[in-house]
């Protein structure tokens, strides 16, 4: 591996380590929104874990079985009865359990389309009603009429008119068993009292209502309504659940929510029930129907065994006993044999086709079979023929009387199982488990709840940090501010934390505020990223094609930190023996006297407005080799003062000093800075960590530059070293670190032997 490849490696695994840092620092400045979100979430889980309604299962099993064992006799016509007892798909049966026929009839049972529940407060009133084991005082203060506790009704009966369908009526609990029913499209109020049926006519219909029973104090209200019976259909087919049990195990699966428990369990069950019997219908309809058919044909049976056994006798009494050959029984046994067969499956053909299509599969299988039976039949005809003409007749008389007679008896059979389907005593399908009232609800799972409203408020709140550093991001790396305008920067002034301690992050001093940071804490390090911002700020006046004495110092918009950096900037450079005049030229808002202890008139905007000379606008040494103009009366005009002839002399008389420093307002708010920047040699543009884009320092650059000034360099003030510490990395610590300064003394710029 080459040098080239290992530095490569190195600048990958840097940047990754920035990246990952990075966005650690956005989570950390952020910590406060985060939590914020995340406790948000959290707390509406955990409210809606114990606050949200309970909802119950119950479960049915059932099996589809594939015939009805009916009789185990060998008829010639076997088992009839069987031929509607072909193995039922269960698919079919599913679909029949979830249909409208078996679902609606449990609703018309029970009365599902009739709701009837206590009057609660939204939110919290369904929860403290299910935690109450007795009555309550209704409503809040006596109004509102409120259900606190254990309220019930009973109401067997609830009938309306077609628009009142869905529309919740309101039933107030009156004293002496009575109550007061109201719905706001009624006229007037109707009364009615419990265990009485009430019964109203209105113009379009009537209203019926049945109360059985009321358990509630006087001013409870009750919420009835009446909702259409497909509604209830649809809404009840929606909340069952059906499936089977392993593949073609026959063994359907049902399941019900609900929340009610009770309610829950009853309704399965009449649903089990509903289908059930509607299946024990169907197989006794199919049933009536083959028995008519079979009665039909009975006569003619017995009518063709009767035939067959008078020409039997006859032959009997003719020849006497006839003993047949060996060839004659082995003919005859297998001639009876298949002329059952054929006689079966004739009989099963015409039974088939009362139910099913010519074309149908099963239809044209037994019209095979017929076809081969047929061929057989007459292969034995044949061998009939090699038998002597005595024993060929004795032989078809035998055959035909036991045919008749196995096919007679066998119908009878077959009828006799067939009222029994008919008289609805089998079916195809039966319960294997019945519901059982649930115990515990399925939902919420109270624990789940809570562990996703966690993970989910920490994904929200996250996302929201990242959210919010993508759309209002400012700037966070000197570096970043270099690479993206190609502007040098200056200095890098870390966030003071004795200024933090004194009066918060904002960089605005409250009025009245006396704090000039070099003065107090000379030792912070701010101050100390500020001698090292005068020593570039030599080299940089003295690579100044004007070689003026002039500094200007502004920002892109407010709030960056300008005015501190100028007064301390000021402190800081006449504390190395430097004569340094500062002048606050923001006419609008400057308070640079506040640092001082000043006040801010007599000041610049004075001396402009000609009201009085420079001599009492110069402030002379506020501090050893600091003199300071302050802003002055504000002005209805300050753009105009600016670059009026009188700014022009004042600047001139200033070239006494090292250096002018001139805090002025932002450059992308008023044209303020503009107009004065072109008189200035040194052009600052003042930024703030995470406050300033980079698009606004180009729109500031760019602005200055049409003002026929250049921006020397940029300083990067208020650093938050706490909070972007990781991606800062050992740029941090060199913002933090004062223990050389700890060696100074208490209080000067150098340390005194």
């Amino acid at each position: 591996m080459n040098q080239n490849s290992l530095l490569t490696n190195a600048v990958v695994l840097r940047n990754n380590d920035v990246s990952l840092s990075r966005y650690f620092d956005v989570l950390m400045a952020n910590r406060w929104l985060v939590g914020g979100i995340a406790g948000s979430v959290l707390a509406l889980g955990v409210a809606y874990a114990f606050i949200a309604p309970s909802v119950y299962q119950a479960d049915i099993l059932v099996q589809v079985e594939d015939s009805i064992p009916t009789n185990n006799s060998k008829s010639p016509l076997g088992d009839v009865s069987s031929m509607f007892d072909v193995k039922t798909e269960a698919t079919a049966e599913m679909e029949i359990l979830q249909s409208r026929m078996v679902v609606g009839k449990a609703v018309d049972d029970l009365h599902l389309d009739v709701s009837a529940k206590p009057k609660r407060f939204p939110l919290i009133g369904d929860w403290l009603g299910r935690q109450a084991r007795s009555l309550s005082e209704p409503g809040i203060f006596g109004f509102g009429g409120y259900a606190w506790g254990d309220e019930a009704i009973k109401v067997s009966s609830f009938d309306v008119p077609e628009a009142f369908e869905g529309e919740k009526f309101v039933l107030t609990v009156l004293e002496g068993g009575r109550y007061r029913l109201e719905q706001s499209d009624l006229s007037e109020p109707i009364e009615g009292r419990v265990g009485e049926k009430l019964d109203t006519k209105l113009p379009d219909g009537a209203i019926t209502l049945q109360v059985d029973s009321l358990n509630a104090k006087p001013g409870t209200q009750f919420i009835l309504e009446r909702q259409s019976r497909e509604k209830t259909v649809e809404s009840l087919q929606n909340r069952l659940t059906v499936s089977q049990k392993g593949k073609d195990s026959g063994i359907i699966g049902a399941s019900l929510m609900g929340s009610e428990r009770l309610l829950t369990a009853s309704t399965l069950a009449e649903i089990g029930n509903a289908y059930v019997d509607q299946n024990l219908k169907r197989k006794a309809a199919e049933a009536e129907k083959s028995l008519a058919f079979l009665s039909a044909q009975l006569p003619q049976l017995k009518s063709d065994l009767e035939r067959a056994e008078g020409r039997y006798n006859d032959m009997r009494n003719r020849m006497g006993v006839f003993n047949l050959s060996e060839q004659g029984k082995a003919y005859l046994d297998q001639s009876v044999a298949t002329q059952r067969s054929l006689l079966e499956l004739k009989q099963k053909r015409a039974e088939m086709g009362a139910i099913y299509a010519p074309g149908h599969p099963a239809i044209q299988a037994i019209d095979q079979q017929i076809g081969m039976l047929s061929s057989r039949i007459g292969s034995l005809s044949q061998q009939e023929q090699a038998l002597p003409d005595l024993e060929q007749n004795a032989v078809r008389l035998t055959r035909d009387m036991n045919v008749n007679n196995e096919l007679y008896v066998g119908m009878l059979n077959n009828m006799q199982q067939l009222r029994l389907v008919r008289a609805g005593k089998v079916g195809t399908v039966r319960l294997i488990d019945n519901p059982v009232v649930p115990k515990e609800p399925i939902k919420p799972n109270k624990l789940l709840v809570i562990i996703y409203a966690a993970l989910g408020g920490l994904i929200l709140g996250v996302g929201a940090a990242f959210g919010r550093t993508a759309l209002y991001r400012g700037v966070t790396d000197a570096q970043e501010i270099e690479e993206q305008t190609g502007l040098n920067v200056y200095a890098s002034v870390p966030l003071s934390q004795a200024k933090v301690a004194r009066i918060g992050k904002t960089p605005k001093l409250p009025a009245g505020e006396k704090f000039l940071l070099a003065s107090e804490f000379p030792r912070d390090p701010s101050i100390e990223s500020l001698r090292r911002l005068r020593t570039a700020l030599h080299f940089a006046m003295l690579e100044s094609e004007s070689g003026d004495n002039r500094v200007l110092l502004t920002g892109p918009t407010e709030q960056v930190g300008k005015s501190f950096l100028s007064a301390n900037l000021a402190a800081v450079v006449s504390a190395a023996g430097k004569r340094v005049l500062l002048i606050d030229a923001d006419l609008r808002k400057g308070h640079l006297e506040q640092y001082f202890g000043l006040d801010s008139t007599p000041g610049l905007a004075d001396y402009l407005s000609s009201e009085v000379t420079s001599d009492p606008v110069i402030m002379r040494d506020v501090r050893p080799g600091l003199d300071f103009v302050a802003r002055g009366a504000i002005p209805e005009n300050p753009a105009e003062l600016l670059v009026s002839e009188r700014m022009q002399q004042f600047l001139a008389k200033t070239s006494e000093y090292d250096i002018v420093l001139i805090d002025t307002p932002p450059v992308l708010a008023v044209s303020d800075a503009t107009a004065l920047a072109d008189s200035c040699g040194t052009v600052l543009l003042v930024t703030r960590f995470e406050t300033t884009s980079i698009a606004q320092v180009l729109e500031a650059t760019a602005q200055l530059k049409q003002a026929n000034a250049r921006v020397k360099g940029v300083i990067f003030n208020g650093i938050d070293t706490d909070v972007y510490r990781y991606s800062l990395g050992a740029r941090a610590d060199l913002y933090r670190s004062a223990s050389y300064l700890d060696a100074l003394p208490a209080s000067g710029e150098t340390k005194k032997n």
